[in-house]
């Protein structure tokens, strides 16, 4: 493909006079093929409009629409040579597969941060971009990607959610025809999926919007509340107790920080592996309050090095929410289950999907 369009670029330079308005052009990329890791260049020839009477070869016109219709096409399908052009580029599975492949790449390339994985914060991103959502109004959710832009990047509860999208951006430039509202929370299903938890079916067909969607403050938890915040927060969005406590049980992964949401602490002590240990130490541990200058949030007495926070608690003090802490606990198989329904359906929310929900893709896990 390149090689086919430089040779159209050098017939032209050849047959066009040195006063012609016709100036060829010639700009260089460079793809990533993710299957090896191996680079390949690709050029594409741009030119103005030649004027009346100084073209004569229909023929050189023509091979270089083909070339050029080729090489975005080629550019559009993450640089895969082997794709052949056959009209406007429309992705499939196995494009989003290397999506995924690529950010599952990138999470074992880049083990600096926190505990080592960027997969915790991934998976934050895609709940907080999702969970805006309003039933009522249908405002918000993850159609949108909203959180590019102030103020709702600087909410609160966004705090240092800027280090996930960072971390995505390599793949955006990568896969340009992906959106972001599709890249966001297909990186949340890879994070599940890649740090041991369970399969996550996704589908595209969320678009990105402008600052004019972004949504009001406080449409996220304060994990500072207790179980009728909680309840105000997550039926607004259209979920039931079940639900709810499901959704809790991601706090499996990561930790939080004191210069963002003033909390401090892993939830427990495999903070990159999900699991359905924070349902156990929930009703295992004694939690006792932290003796500290931050907000209030709680301590476990055995290690002292863990944490929980209000809301969490309020999940065993709540007697409705507390039959579910107790099925988690005991079965990972029904908690995992129940986790990949309910975190679907969070990163659906409100997205006018024309494809239908038994459409959605099972993507290859890389282990």
């Amino acid at each position: 493909m390149a090689s086919a369009v430089r040779t159209v670029s050098r017939a032209i330079a050849r047959s066009t006079p040195a006063t012609s308005s016709f100036r060829p052009g010639v700009r260089s990329a460079r793809f990533a093929l993710p299957a090896h890791g191996a680079r390949a260049a690709g050029r594409r020839g741009y030119a103005s409009e030649a004027g009346p009477g100084k073209s004569s070869n229909t023929l050189l016109w023509a091979g270089i629409a083909v070339a050029g219709g080729a090489g975005a096409y080629f550019y559009l399908s993450g640089g895969d040579a082997s794709v052949k052009a056959t009209g406007p580029f429309v992705p499939t599975k196995e494009d989003y597969q290397k999506v995924y492949n690529e950010i599952a790449r990138l999470l074992v390339e880049k083990d600096e941060y926190d505990d080592g994985s960027y997969g915790p914060v991934l998976v934050r991103l895609a709940w907080h971009a999702s969970g805006t959502y309003d039933k009522e109004t249908g405002t918000g959710g993850s159609n949108g990607a909203t959180m590019r832009f102030a103020p709702e990047s600087d909410h609160g509860a966004n705090a240092g959610l800027k280090h996930a999208r960072d971390f995505l951006e390599p793949v955006k430039e990568k896969f340009p025809w992906i959106t972001y509202s599709d890249l966001w929370t297909l990186a949340g299903s890879c994070a599940i999926q890649e740090l041991g938890g369970p399969v996550i079916p996704w589908r595209p067909g969320r678009a990105d919007r402008d600052l004019a969607a972004c949504t009001p403050d406080g449409r996220l938890p304060d994990a500072s509340k207790d179980q009728r915040h909680i309840r105000d927060i997550f039926y607004r969005m259209g979920f039931d107790d079940r639900e709810i406590v499901a959704l809790c049980g991601a706090h499996a992964l990561g930790r939080a920080h004191t210069d963002r949401s003033g909390f401090d602490g892993p939830w427990d002590f495999s903070p990159t592996v999900f699991t359905n240990e924070f349902y156990k130490l929930l009703l295992d541990e004694k939690w006792e309050k932290r003796k500290w200058n931050g907000p209030q949030q709680f301590t476990d007495k055995t290690t002292k090095t863990l944490m929980m926070l209000p809301t969490d608690l309020a999940l065993v003090k709540d007697k409705e929410f507390k039959q579910h802490v107790d099925r988690y606990a005991k079965d990972s198989d029904v908690f995992f289950k129940e986790f990949s329904d309910v975190y679907v359906k969070l990163l659906e929310l409100g997205v006018p999907f024309t494809s239908k929900a038994e459409d959605r893709f099972v993507f290859k896990s890389s282990a």
